[in-house]
């Protein structure tokens, strides 16, 4: 009596394979998009008087502040829980 030796079906028939080169081939081709947008999104570049700029933004925001006191008064006095 001759035994029969069961042939097996190519790696590539198992869906269990797939699933498991499935992961890092998206994390490869996720890694390719984001060196793509990397490389094709230039930076800006940032203005020589930087340090001046933000010097104004900051004397506007403190002079807004002052303007904006009655209103952060009252703010805070309706957060404040009222004494027994």
């Amino acid at each position: 009596m001759q035994q029969q030796i069961p042939t097996s079906s190519p790696w590539w028939r198992f869906p269990f394979v797939w699933l498991v080169i499935a992961g890092p081939a998206a994390v490869v081709v996720a890694g390719f998009v984001t060196a793509f947008i990397a490389v094709s999104g230039a930076d800006p570049v940032i203005a020589t008087d930087y340090y001046r700029r933000g010097m104004e933004i900051n004397k506007t925001l403190a002079a807004g502040s002052k303007a904006s006191l009655p209103a952060m008064q009252g703010r805070n006095h309706a957060a404040t829980p009222t004494a027994p």
